[in-house]
């Protein structure tokens, strides 16, 4: 049977993120506002067909495969990158949550305004939606956060972990994402996280946190 994190944004959309998914039981997609991810319940060219007869605009969306893929026209791929998908095997560990805030609609273009200068993955007016942001300030300005984006029960993804580059090497994003792991822990569920396969740097991050290499996954975005 295929393993639940082989197809994480179907499954997502199916269980966890179900509020967020449109669609229909073939064919699943986020509003392009909250997620540019779209999933399939077999990965077939009839099911690309399918979403290109269905989906209500024509923005580029983002597809995971468990293996490399041809992208059958009339769609095509605008970016292609392999990534790790990594699962965490340690345990609940203990932060000072005080500086910790969370994040609102009030705080959505500042959220947006650091992800584009930090670039953790696609980030839009109501990807907030997604739950559970949390960040760090100086003063009045958001300097580094984290979230959660997909949520295919019972794993959670930990997401949008960037931090300005004036406040890099405070010890942030690992702040932030361990509150992530102990909210995920504490709800039942295991954290999960993809990060792209040439930032070696960060994956050795991540493993020295209790995270672990699950396997490699295949992140398309094509467009029509």
């Amino acid at each position: 049977m295929e393993h639940v994190l082989d197809n994480p944004a179907f499954n997502a959309l199916s269980t966890g993120n179900a509020k967020l998914a449109n669609g229909t039981a073939q064919v699943k997609y986020f509003h392009k506002e909250v997620s540019p991810f779209i999933g399939f319940d077999e990965n077939t060219d009839q099911h690309f067909q399918l979403l290109y007869n269905q989906i209500p605009h024509d923005w580029p969306v983002g597809f995971i495969s468990p293996t490399p893929r041809d992208i059958p026209q009339p769609w095509k791929i605008i970016f292609y990158a392999p990534c790790y998908q990594m699962v965490y095997k340690g345990d609940v560990k203990a932060i000072d949550e005080r500086i910790l805030v969370e994040l609102t609609a009030r705080h959505i273009p500042q959220m947006i305004a650091l992800t584009k200068l930090t670039n953790p993955g696609p980030f839009k007016q109501r990807t907030i939606e997604f739950g559970h942001y949390r960040g760090i300030f100086d003063g009045d300005n958001l300097v580094a956060m984290a979230g959660q984006r997909m949520n295919p029960l019972p794993y959670a993804e930990i997401s949008a972990v960037c931090t300005h580059t004036d406040h890099t090497g405070k010890g942030y994003a690992k702040q932030l994402m361990q509150q992530q792991i102990n909210r995920i822990i504490s709800e039942g569920n295991t954290p999960f996280l993809h990060v792209r396969c040439d930032n070696p740097h960060a994956t050795r991050i991540y493993e020295s946190m209790g995270f672990e290499i699950r396997r490699e996954m295949h992140f398309y975005i094509i467009g029509q």
